[in-house]
């Protein structure tokens, strides 16, 4: 569970040692897009002239002995230097691929600010050449290209895409004389976070309800790390070595919610399309079984694509990581999502089964018909002899 902010008045020390002390860390986005129905399970050797390799982290919190990351492929591309908000700077790029027919574009741009407020720049980020955004969509595209031959019923063209950005800002070394713990830390400026998750330039600008809302998920394991979420940026507090692994599943949470609003958009066209096709009083010869053949592959489909979907997510135990997950996925609200989905797929098998129960109808129908006729055939027979 979060932890409530309900903490004693911070002393006049900690007040002191946060107005010293500077920020450094990363910016991190986050762009998941949807480019096929799947993926092929072919190997994938390069991308965009780089080697791709299994993604692997390892875990510094509390967790199972067995391996329990879902580990997807990945590419790390070549860094580039660009002019940030504050001077130049290298951006960091990699690109995670899944068999669900989705990848997730990573981009990391650092930063060295003097207080929180500073970073609200780096929202909607923009270099001298261009924005951030407009890379990324360029970059997607190309990596479409590339994987075409390894996609399965492929979008005719990339729609908006899940973003989520993270800030990561390196915790003082733990046992240091001015290092306050990250909880009294955030209690000291939970407005100020409040206005980065938010977006919001003037830190006074926003509720006390909203200050509490936007930082009342916050997880912690040691004393130096801190884990804030809302709902299209966080917050994470830690030492640098351990980014990598709060970043992987926000990322996968990301993913999750991307290919889940793909699927509720598939299952809107297909419900949508077997309404009108059925609603039709007379329906051309052979249609009907034509429907009843492709919601019969729908239903499959979405059924074990939304398993896979779910086992990329799956977390075992109760650790970390774990927790961090869960409040992602209250956030994002994927239950909802999941729930949505599932009604929508048993609509559609409530349509399968009153479209099968028709048929079969009508072929018993067709049989009493053939049953008939051929009593009547004998009775004449009968009757001439």
């Amino acid at each position: 569970m979060a932890h409530s902010l309900e903490h004693p008045r911070p002393t006049e020390s900690l007040l002191a040692a946060a107005q010293e002390r500077r920020y450094r860390g990363d910016a991190v986005f986050l762009y998941a897009f949807d480019l096929a129905y799947e993926m092929n399970r072919e190997p994938i050797e390069t991308l965009l002239d780089q080697p791709v390799a299994q993604f692997a982290v390892d875990a510094s919190k509390r967790s199972p002995r067995q391996l329990f990351f879902y580990r997807p492929r990945m590419v790390r591309l070549p860094p580039l230097e660009r002019i940030g908000p504050h001077g130049p700077v290298r951006v960091e790029r990699s690109i995670k691929i899944l068999p669900v027919g989705a990848i997730s574009i990573m981009v990391r741009v650092p930063f060295d600010v003097a207080n929180i407020d500073a970073l609200v720049a780096y929202h909607d980020l923009h270099f001298s050449n261009g924005s951030l955004y407009d890379e990324v969509r360029q970059l997607a595209e190309d990596v479409r290209r590339e994987l075409q031959p390894w996609l399965v019923r492929p979008v005719d063209r990339i729609s908006d895409e899940e973003a989520y950005t993270v800030f990561c800002v390196e915790s003082n070394a733990p046992g240091s004389d001015d290092a306050a713990s990250a909880e009294d830390w955030l209690h000291v400026h939970r407005r100020e976070v409040a206005s980065l998750l938010t977006q919001e330039d003037d830190v006074g600008h926003l509720s006390d309800q909203e200050v509490d809302e936007s930082t009342g998920r916050y997880l912690s394991y040691y004393d130096h790390d801190l884990v804030v979420i809302d709902w299209d940026a966080a917050l994470v507090v830690d030492e640098r070595r351990n980014f990598d692994e709060v970043l992987h599943a926000i990322e996968l949470a990301n993913l999750q919610l991307a290919e889940l609003e793909a699927y509720d958009r598939l299952l809107d066209n297909v419900v949508d399309r077997a309404y009108r096709d059925l609603g039709e009083r007379r329906m051309r010869r052979g249609a009907r079984g034509t429907i009843l053949r492709q919601l019969g592959e729908i239903r499959i489909d979405l059924a074990r694509l939304s398993d896979e979907l779910s086992n990329i997510t799956k977390f075992f135990g109760d650790w970390h990581l774990a927790r961090v997950y869960q409040a992602l996925s209250t956030r994002f609200h994927l239950s909802d999502w999941h729930h949505t989905i599932d009604e929508k797929l048993k609509t559609l098998d409530d349509m399968y089964q009153l479209l099968k129960q028709d048929q079969n109808n009508r072929w018993m129908m067709i049989m009493e018909l053939t049953i008939v006729l051929l009593f009547i055939a004998d009775l004449i027979i009968i009757l001439r002899h």
